[in-house]
């Protein structure tokens, strides 16, 4: 049985997958039916574009390639708050959230790992500002409209497609 914090943590993730932007891979539907027993810790990551929208701030990790700022959700924790200490962790930003979700999806983090619940959240910041990545995993800023190595290949498409709603909503510069 799940402790208070984790019904926590479900609930939240449960409400910001409904009030996601996207929804990839029947994410709602699949963790309705992953709630119903033991379940994989839940993922959380950041889209950290600039101000013009044109590039997204990435973290370079060993065997995954260029991937956004993210980690597993600890307990006690909501899927909103591991991604706001995600990009506190591997790049050193203290970015301000944008209120709607961006993403949820469905995936593994590893090979051999069972699948999970990531959320994507959504903030802007400035290139200017220094970076603090971890240690042997560098962060940088790249172009959204140029490809990157990631084991994630939708990825691009999905922050490309996200990037052009906050741009039509006026949330760029």
């Amino acid at each position: 049985m799940r402790d208070e914090f984790d019904q926590r943590s479900v609930a939240a993730a449960a409400a910001d997958a409904a009030s996601a932007v996207c929804e990839y891979d029947d994410a709602r539907r699949w963790l309705a039916a992953a709630c119903r027993g033991p379940m994989e810790p839940l993922g959380a990551e950041v889209w950290v574009f600039d101000k013009d929208l044109t590039r997204v701030l990435l973290v370079h990790h060993r065997w995954r390639g260029w991937v956004p700022p993210g980690g597993m959700v600890e307990p006690g924790e909501t899927p909103r708050e591991a991604a706001a200490r995600e990009l506190r962790e591997e790049t050193g930003l203290d970015a301000a959230l944008l209120p709607q979700p961006a993403a949820a999806t469905v995936r593994s983090y590893a090979t051999g790992l069972a699948v999970t619940l990531g959320l994507s959240y959504a903030a802007l910041a400035d290139t200017s500002t220094p970076l603090a990545p971890e240690d042997g995993q560098p962060a940088a800023w790249l172009p959204l409209d140029q490809p990157w190595d990631s084991c994630f290949p939708d990825d691009r498409s999905r922050m490309r497609h996200h990037a052009a709603w906050l741009a039509r909503r006026g949330s760029g510069t």
